[in-house]
């Protein structure tokens, strides 16, 4: 194994880097850079095991298939969500989201209402991606028009987003935690509740207090935007039919990936059906091969308005799959370097030091949150990160007499929230792309997802309903002393 020298040496400069890049480029260049931060890591990790004797060809084939196999299945899901923007826009189903949002929502109420659509949303399906790919990308065009700054309205939607999927039993990564760390489901979920009701009900208020205090300089006036968006698309509540089967469909546990694709199709056909006059901006002929030709052109290319008005083409115009592949990219660099952390061993050096020396309830819950995170950073993948953080801390939970429900809840606190802060975390590149904010622009609006680890923390600190086995506590002393 490497020395803990040497196995930090990779996050060091890959924390360096993304440090320097924002000091000196500028936080918009991290989505640009980070791949390449990221690769820079992974070859320095790869050289150093060199070096040192510790690389071997199993090691970096296991460390190859636990990453390729929680990460790859992404870049499909990537290219439908990619699919799944472009048609639902170009369909008339976001346009008519935003113009009946407009309509109804009182600008005032605007960032809770959407903050709490999207946790109940988020309950029912078990999804935050799905949600935010959807009622997301709505609440976003309309906080757009509305001229709320685009943090607080991303903010807004990744928290109620998160909320679900954290405590819905539909959730996936609600699974994996509880199962990582061996809870049953519902006890996990009962317990999840002590910490996200109270950061939940403390987003909610910011949220409504920020409403109340904001003054929005819309971009446009409603009335404008409505008139155009009328002229541009057909308004009809028929073309809510999509999502109302998107969003059955993931209720009903049916495959994200095939939900996906049945709603890019619905959204594909939609737009033949409700909104002839895109059809006919789009259409280059009569034939079949135009059909096919345009089919191809707007799932695969970006699609622009060009009506005059810089902030409505902006606002409709759309990016095609083309527009996600840096993020694709950026999630196979991530791989990259998880592979190079966890095949090398460097990753169990790192964290066997920040397990080694843990004493009290608050060191051991505060160093599983910090632990959750830094492996957070170094696998980019919030399902890599629950399994490593569930095996690295379960002996630690079991010496000191601590619940394994105790750490199943810190590692949602810790890792399954806080994946969407991280710019190069599969969860963070994708939300960002998504929703047209970068990262670092919606973090500090992310009330929700950095609540969350403080109440692990608060929590641990009162000892409020955490248990200690009394006679392994006296075991631990008695052998301390």
């Amino acid at each position: 194994m490497p020395s803990f020298g040497i196995s930090a040496a990779p996050i060091v400069l890959l924390l360096v880097s993304l440090a320097a890049v924002v000091a000196f480029v500028g936080a918009d260049a991290i989505s640009v850079l980070s791949p390449w931060a990221l690769l820079a890591a992974a070859m320095l990790a790869v050289l150093l095991a060199a070096c040192s004797g510790s690389l071997s060809r199993r090691g970096m084939r296991l460390g190859f298939c636990r990453n390729s196999t929680q990460i790859m299945p992404a870049v499909p899901m990537l290219v439908f969500i990619a699919m799944v923007s472009t048609t639902w826009m170009l369909s008339g189903v976001v346009p008519t989201l935003i113009d009946y949002g407009l309509r109804i929502l009182n600008p005032t109420f605007f960032l809770v209402t959407a903050c709490a659509v999207c946790a109940v949303i988020s309950v029912l399906t078990g999804s935050s991606w799905s949600t935010i790919a959807t009622v997301g990308v709505a609440f976003m065009g309309i906080g757009t028009v509305m001229g709320f700054h685009p943090g607080w309205v991303a903010g807004a939607i990744i928290s109620g987003a998160y909320f679900g999927d954290k405590v819905s039993p539909l959730s996936d990564t609600t699974v994996v935690a509880s199962s990582a760390c061996g809870v049953d489901l519902f006890e996990h979920i009962r317990y999840l509740m002590f910490t996200a009701i109270p950061a939940m009900v403390m987003a909610l208020v910011v949220f409504f207090v920020a409403g109340i205090m904001s003054d929005p300089e819309p971009a446009m006036a409603t009335s404008d935007i409505l008139d155009r968006l009328a002229a541009n698309f057909n308004i009809t509540p028929w073309t809510l039919l999509i999502p109302a089967i998107t969003l059955t469909m993931i209720a009903m546990r049916v495959s994200t990936l095939f939900t996906l694709f049945v709603s890019s199709m619905m959204g594909l056909a939609g737009i033949f059906i409700f909104q002839p006059g895109v059809t006919e901006m789009l259409l280059g002929g009569s034939t079949v091969g135009d059909y096919a030709a345009m089919i191809g052109r707007l799932l695969w290319t970006d699609t622009t308005f060009a009506t005059g008005h810089e902030a409505f083409d902006s606002l409709v115009s759309t990016g095609g799959v083309t527009g996600m592949l840096p993020t694709i990219f950026l999630v196979i660099c991530a791989m990259i370097f998880g592979t190079a952390m966890i095949g090398t061993g460097m990753l169990s050096v790192v964290t066997h030091r920040i397990t080694s020396r843990l004493h009290g309830r608050f060191a051991i819950v505060g160093s599983t949150v910090a632990g959750g995170l830094f492996i957070n950073g170094c696998t980019a993948d919030q399902y890599i990160s629950l399994i490593i953080g569930g095996n690295m801390f379960r002996n630690v939970y079991r010496r000191f007499g601590l619940e394994k429900r105790l750490l199943s809840r810190t590692l949602e606190d810790s890792v399954s929230v806080t994946s969407v802060l991280i710019p190069w975390n599969s969860c963070g590149v994708t939300q960002s792309t998504v929703l047209g904010v970068g990262t670092l622009t919606y973090l500090p609006f992310c009330v929700f997802n950095y609540l969350s680890p403080l109440m692990s923390l608060l929590m641990a600190f009162t000892g409020f309903k955490i248990k200690q086995a009394a006679h392994l506590a006296r075991r631990r002393v008695a052998a301390s002393a």
